[in-house]
């Protein structure tokens, strides 16, 4: 790991990976960079680096101590077989791009009074869990990988945003240093983007869909069990309206899954010629009815 990961930076272009297996740290750092810079085969890598310096450290007490016996005996600090990674590797894979992480409750960084506005991105760890909070063009996202997509943060929110994550336990690390370019800073620099409906947890989303799907069916089998029998009674009519009920419900979710893809093209901009196509409307905050069109106008293509 001596010089910057080669061949990704043509794919940098507005990602946001979602979770797989415990791999969280790996979907943090490639969010926070958007593009796949790191692999687990890379990160492992500077873990074992680690753990070998580690271990040299300990062998200058001498390699009869009891401290060192004791040391090869325990597992690693720097991963584990479910794909956990430690601080320690993420600021080590950080340096590769001239980055660096600064604890964001730490007296030296208060002292600096920055409001978190001004800053550029931030990485939160909980436990096992490592996230990327990262400004777009003029926009904050969660780009939590354990969410159904991409969530806007408003700039009056962001600081509230982070004292509550402290609250919950997360420790939060500022990052230092300039960015590698992509495609979603750019495209965002040039357009603002509207969320209507915050992203779900991803299990959440779709035991919901699920239950929706199963009730839809239900109700269908009953009113295909009274077809041709005549009049309606009172309790098949009400049938009849949840009926139309659930319809709507499951047309306002697609409503919300179509608006969460039209949010994702344009953090993705994964084409140049998206990119070339869009007016030059900096700082423009688009209504609803604006951001419908464009999608339009995407799918059309």
């Amino acid at each position: 790991m001596s010089g910057k990961p080669a061949g990704n930076k043509g794919r940098a272009g507005g990602t946001r990976e979602e979770q797989e297996g415990s791999l969280c740290a790996q979907h943090c750092l490639n969010n926070l960079l958007q593009g796949e810079y790191f692999s687990p085969v890379e990160l492992s890598s500077i873990a074992h680096q680690l753990d070998e310096e580690e271990r040299m450290r300990m062998a200058e007490g001498g390699v009869t101590s009891e401290d060192y016996r004791t040391f090869l005996q325990q597992p690693s600090g720097n991963m584990d077989d479910s794909g956990f990674f430690s601080i320690q590797v993420i600021s080590n894979a950080l340096k590769v791009w001239g980055l660096e992480l600064i604890l964001f409750n730490s007296p030296e960084y208060q002292r600096l009074r920055i409001d978190p506005i001004n800053e550029r991105s931030f990485i939160c760890n909980y436990k096992e869990h490592w996230f990327t909070v990262r400004k777009l063009g003029k926009q904050w996202f969660n780009l939590n990988s354990l969410l159904t997509g991409p969530e806007l943060i408003s700039d009056t929110y962001l600081a509230l945003f982070l004292a509550q994550l402290q609250q919950e336990g997360y420790s939060i690390f500022v990052v230092k240093g300039d960015l590698p370019d992509c495609e979603a800073d750019q495209l965002l620099q040039m357009i603002r983007v509207q969320q209507m409906h915050r992203p779900k947890l991803i299990g959440e989303e779709l035991a919901q869909l699920k239950e929706q799907r199963v009730q839809k069916t239900d109700l269908e089998r009953v009113l295909e069990a009274n077809d041709g029998s005549g009049m309606l009674d009172e309790d098949e009519e009400d049938l009849q309206r949840a009926l139309a009920l659930s319809r709507q419900e499951i047309d306002l979710e697609d409503e919300e899954a179509d608006l969460r893809r039209a949010i994702q093209l344009s953090m993705q901009g994964t084409s140049r010629n998206t990119c070339q196509d869009t007016p030059q409307t900096s700082g423009t905050h688009l209504t609803s009815e604006e951001l419908r069109k464009r999608r339009e106008a995407y799918f059309e293509k």
